[in-house]
């Protein structure tokens, strides 16, 4: 029993890790990080949306599972939606208060916020994830939580690695300055089709009608 929970739990961090790198975190995280001059603000970045995130998965979580509760698919969609709306701002905001100064910096207090949206969309797809994995209570929160550990882990290694041309350009500001501007456009226009793909696609708008 034991040796199959810490199988379970092992899963769940490496599940956590590719979690991490959903198109949507990546350039959340990749718009926030640009912003960085040294390396180590880059991966503090990475690091706080992964607590965000944890901290948002886990109360959720852990109310819906102590409540046996779901979230619907309409709410699901809805707080995709809202990250399709996050991802806009970003890069709306980052293309606006951009400029070319020497020591631009990443915002922690943004990272952990955005961390926190993520992880409440993210809710209602780990919930089912959890119930159909694990047994009682306990487990689920010692998986989610571990589960959130392989997120930050994740993200720690993305937010890195992205920070290093964000770093090596940034005595050069015409060049910083390019680079900084695609990350925000590159926010904008994917925020703009997740919204599309959430409201279209899936047919959000037709629940809300």
């Amino acid at each position: 029993m034991a040796h199959g929970l810490w199988s379970t739990l092992f899963l769940g961090f490496l599940m956590g890790i590719k979690h991490a790198f959903e198109p949507d975190h990546v350039v959340a995280v990749t718009t926030i990080a640009s912003r960085s001059n040294r390396w180590y603000r880059s991966s503090l970045a990475g690091i706080c949306w992964g607590i965000g995130h944890t901290a948002t998965l886990f109360l959720v979580g852990m109310i819906l599972l102590v409540l046996k509760g779901q979230i619907s698919e309409k709410w699901a969609l809805s707080l995709e939606f809202v990250v399709g709306i996050m991802l806009v701002y970003l890069g709306w905001s980052g293309m606006r208060s951009y400029r070319p100064v020497h020591t631009p910096r990443a915002s922690y207090e943004k990272s952990l916020l955005v961390g926190f949206v993520h992880g409440l969309s993210g809710s209602a797809a780990m919930v089912l994830l959890t119930m159909t994995t694990v047994k009682t209570v306990v487990e689920g929160a010692l998986y989610i939580l571990i589960f959130g550990m392989g997120t930050v882990v994740g993200m720690f290694t993305f937010s890195t690695c992205i920070g290093i041309p964000f770093v090596m350009t940034s005595r050069n500001r015409m060049i910083h300055g390019v680079l900084t501007q695609a990350a925000a456009v590159l926010s904008t226009v994917y925020g703009l089709y997740y919204m599309y793909s959430t409201a279209v696609s899936e047919g959000l708008w037709r629940m809300w009608i």
